[in-house]
């Protein structure tokens, strides 16, 4: 599953890191000729899809009404009126 962006703009975010490793990510992002902002989404992409693919796959089982019990006798299941109804009644 893919999330999808609820805010149509960037978000301004706060992050404590490491100094060394900021140093080296803004010399890389100044060898690429593109923003740390840049560099960081992309790593943070990588990682995601990487994390994503490996997740295994599993089929969920999916509850299945096995028709036991049924309508109260007197109530017609093509009626909204008789549904409406029946389920006001405190019975």
């Amino acid at each position: 599953m893919r999330y999808r962006n609820l805010y149509h703009s960037a978000v301004k975010t706060t992050l404590d890191i490491n100094d060394q490793l900021l140093t080296e990510a803004k010399a890389l992002a100044a060898r690429r000729r593109t923003s740390l902002t840049r560099l960081i989404e992309e790593g943070l992409q990588l990682r995601l899809r990487a994390e994503s693919d490996a997740a295994p796959r599993t089929r969920v089982r999916l509850p299945v009404f096995k028709g036991r019990g049924g309508l109260i006798a007197g109530v017609d299941p093509i009626s909204n009126r008789s549904l409406l109804e029946a389920a006001d009644d405190d019975a």
